[in-house]
């Protein structure tokens, strides 16, 4: 009796068909000689990480509202832009100070890669959760969350182009003496003496007493008189 041996063979329309080792040697070819065009389509391509030195210069920076306090350090590269946060709030071992910690850590890995700071301000700037509150500083004003004021201040500090003093002396000037001239007087900087003013509904702004009800500086907003 004559064996048959079982074969492949190619079939056309719905049954089976033997794979093409010609389309296998192609896609082969293209993953191996352009791995660069491969990569762009999986996703972003790789940064480099850029690390600070050992020894470098950094400021830290002290604020208080919404019944919370705590200090911004801001670590610089030897040009002078920054490159690292650390945030310490509360106790050690709180879940506040846990997470002001990762996510220093966060922002700071995001500059060394290269992501640019006024990105990041734009990103977090203004988002509005609790706590919040006025800060007593007259170019912030009121907080809408810790990260509004944060990257606030550090867009203020680093990215609006003015020169402000290095250890926070303060709006006024120093004189060829070495004496600090006082600038003009605000009065938004005494706003934080008000402990009973409640925020404007309108822009979240404290409002300060006016007769029987409160007034907003900042839009005009009235709460209504009773």
């Amino acid at each position: 009796m004559e064996t048959l041996e079982p074969t492949i063979q190619g079939f056309s329309g719905d049954g089976w068909k033997s794979p093409d080792p010609t389309g296998v040697d192609d896609r082969t070819k293209l993953a191996e000689g352009a791995p660069e065009a491969a990569s762009d389509l999986l996703g972003p391509p790789a940064a480099n990480r850029h690390r600070l030195q050992d020894e470098r210069s950094a400021i830290t920076h002290h604020f208080a509202f919404g019944g919370h306090e705590g200090y911004l350090t801001v670590g610089f590269y030897p040009n002078g832009q920054p490159g690292e946060i650390f945030i310490r709030m509360a106790k050690a071992g709180s879940t506040i100070a846990g997470l002001m910690e990762c996510f220093g850590t966060v922002v700071s890995v995001s500059l060394q890669h290269g992501v640019p700071l006024k990105v990041l301000c734009d990103k977090l700037s203004h988002t509005r959760f609790e706590p919040s509150g006025w800060t007593g500083n007259a170019e912030i004003g009121y907080a809408k969350s810790i990260m509004d004021y944060l990257f606030r201040w550090m867009e203020l500090r680093f990215l609006s182009g003015k020169q402000l003093s290095l250890f926070g002396q303060g709006n006024g000037e120093i004189s060829a003496r070495g004496e600090l001239t006082p600038g003009l007087v605000d009065e938004s900087q005494f706003l934080y003496d008000i402990g009973d003013a409640p925020p404007c509904v309108a822009c979240g702004g404290l409002m300060k007493p006016s007769g029987t009800c409160y007034t907003c500086l900042n839009c005009g907003q009235t709460s209504g008189c009773s």
